[in-house]
């Protein structure tokens, strides 16, 4: 399997919770490198009401980035991106260009709170498809509403968005009952996208390895490939999965 793609890091310095500086950054980004990850997204979050890095700011840390990244011998590319809070706002943010899209494309991340309901949630997703843009739920597994019952999921992606889960939660990181409803919900392919979720060199940090080899021994090596490099690159391309 070529090299795996992350959609969901936080590996840009200074801009949110995730890497606090440049030397952290290429911490990560050594650990990103030998698990094979040689493509990613980067996703400061956007939040409404807080003070949020703007897109011109994001385009110039991650050319920084990849030219340090070169610069150590790591071939990596990288996309800007934001994990965009869902709130009424939230297309609004898109439109002014106040917020990216992942890679440029029509994708975008989507983040809800975990005691949303799941009406909200629907209804957050409507409005992002309503506006043109294709909405990806980051780390669905968190949302309490969500994995009350894996037709919940089956739900969600029957309306047209995509289904995003931390590597982490799939080993077992957060409990052994998010790992029972993944495995569940993996066993009908309603997942779309593994992503590391990253935030730091430690307990986030940007693993994918185990999980890619725990994928294929449990689901199969096309449908890991999948969730790791087609649809990935899709969003890349700006393509349909």
């Amino acid at each position: 399997m070529e090299g795996y793609i992350d959609i969901h890091s936080h590996i840009l310095p200074g801009i949110d919770d995730g890497a606090k500086d440049f030397e952290m950054s290429m911490e990560m980004l050594k650990i990103a490198y030998d698990n094979k990850i040689r493509k990613i997204i980067l996703t400061p979050h956007n939040k409404l009401g807080r003070h949020n890095a703007r897109p011109e700011k994001i385009r110039e840390l991650v050319e920084r980035i990849e030219m340090t990244a070169r610069a150590a011998d790591m071939d990596i590319t990288f996309y800007a991106g934001n994990e965009l809070y869902y709130s009424s706002e939230a297309v609004h943010s898109l439109e002014e260009g106040l917020a990216c899209t992942m890679a440029d494309s029509s994708y975008v991340l989507v983040e809800f709170g975990p005691m949303d309901s799941l009406e909200h949630i629907r209804g957050g997703i409507y409005q992002i498809l309503s506006a043109g843009y294709r909405p990806i739920i980051a780390h669905a597994e968190r949302y309490e509403s969500v994995c009350a019952k894996v037709g919940n999921v089956e739900d969600l992606s029957a309306m047209g968005c995509y289904i995003q889960v931390n590597a982490g939660s799939v080993m077992g990181q957060y409990g052994m009952g998010i790992r029972q409803f993944l495995k569940k919900v993996m066993k009908r392919e309603l997942v779309h996208f593994i992503a590391t979720d990253c935030h730091d060199k430690s307990r986030r940090s940007p693993k994918l390895l185990e999980c890619a080899r725990y994928m294929e021994k449990k689901f199969g090596k096309e449908y890991t490939h999948r969730l790791l490099c087609e649809n990935p690159i899709c969003v890349i391309e700006n393509r349909y999965i």
